[in-house]
């Protein structure tokens, strides 16, 4: 049932979600979830940093009969700006305690102590590497010689007080919400399990917060897990297709993500995102017959929009996607490096 405020949705057994704007983005809101507990009212996320949201936040709080200072804690699916923005606020306004993933935690950390010149540096690198042009380029190579250089977004994200241990029931008195890790989409992802009896009587093991893990009309951008400092070859797509299979195999009732609404039959969305990627990767294969860069593989890639329609930010996230795509071909063994290439091309191996 939905309150007379079109932010706000009750969705029984003392849950209720809470839609905070996220400013100039196409999603057009985070699904912020409010949760009773026995000691005081739990957020699932807090949506963007902006006075904007922030007021939405507090007036949908209200809607729900809760007082933003009245808050107990904050539970984080992952440390992504709609999800984490206004954690720090909350916290600040209530005394809240912030819990997160260890993974996730230490890339707030890290965000936070880096340099913007060290960032600039290892993201021209990077897509020097991927076969950018200078065209493309430009932009960030005059960002680092003028001195002139903005600060990276997340460098005032709050520093979390308490890690979420993947497995474990969460504290929080007189509830049964176990954590269950789903990397993929960010490193220290996670969903979790509301292993209590649907309010509604809907057949199925509880509910399940599913963050931006799994979203009932549309697929988390899965790109590589960015960190300087780290030569790690991680496989980001192998880990969110493996956390898929996990989570469809929970059998919850109703899905409660962070975006869009509600949905059901968790396991038949699963199957369609698996789908959908195992057609992609297939699609890709194709493409490299004709050993591409991971650049020239992005430009060829189907996205919502046409390639000279894409801003420029955005196709730096989708290269990074492209190359997570090729870092599962290339595990798989269906793709390989085609040796003594600058920048390297990847071709398909029958």
């Amino acid at each position: 049932m939905s309150s007379t405020t079109t932010q706000v949705t009750e969705h029984g057994g003392g849950v209720w979600s809470i839609k905070v704007p996220i400013p100039d983005n196409p999603l057009g809101h985070t699904l912020v979830h409010l949760l009773d507990t026995d000691r005081g009212p739990v957020l699932i996320d807090t949506g963007w940093d902006d006075p904007t949201s922030y007021d939405t936040l507090v007036a949908g709080l209200a809607d729900c009969g809760v007082a933003v200072g009245e808050l107990h804690g904050v539970v984080v699916t992952h440390h992504h700006p709609d999800h984490h923005g206004l954690s720090g606020k909350v916290r600040e306004a209530s005394g809240a305690w912030i819990a997160m993933h260890p993974a996730d935690a230490h890339v707030v950390r890290r965000t936070r102590e880096q340099r913007p010149e060290r960032w600039i540096d290892y993201l021209t690198d990077k897509l020097t590497t991927a076969g950018a042009p200078d065209d493309h380029l430009a932009p960030l190579l005059a960002a680092r010689e003028s001195g002139t250089l903005r600060t990276l977004p997340g460098l005032d994200a709050a520093l979390p007080d308490r890690d979420i241990t993947p497995g474990e029931l969460l504290d929080l008195a007189g509830r049964r919400l176990r954590a269950i890790w789903t990397p993929g989409h960010t490193p220290g992802h996670i969903c979790l399990h509301l292993e209590e009896d649907h309010p509604a009587g809907k057949p199925g093991r509880g509910r399940l917060f599913s963050g931006d893990h799994l979203l009932p009309g549309i697929t988390p951008h899965i790109g590589l897990y960015e960190d300087p400092d780290d030569t790690t070859v991680t496989d980001p797509l192998g880990d969110y297709l493996d956390s898929l299979e996990r989570v469809g195999r929970l059998g919850v009732a109703e899905v409660l993500p962070a975006h869009q609404y509600a949905f059901t039959d968790a396991p038949a969305r699963v199957r369609e995102l698996l789908d959908h990627h195992e057609e992609r990767l297939r699609g890709l294969r194709a493409l490299l017959a004709t050993p591409l860069t991971p650049w020239q593989l992005a430009v060829r890639m189907e996205w919502n929009r046409p390639w000279e329609q894409i801003p420029y930010g955005s196709r730096n996230i989708a290269v990074s996607e492209a190359e997570a795509h090729l870092r599962r071909l290339v595990k798989l063994g269906h793709a390989e490096a085609v040796p003594g290439g600058e920048p390297v091309a990847y071709r398909a191996v029958a």
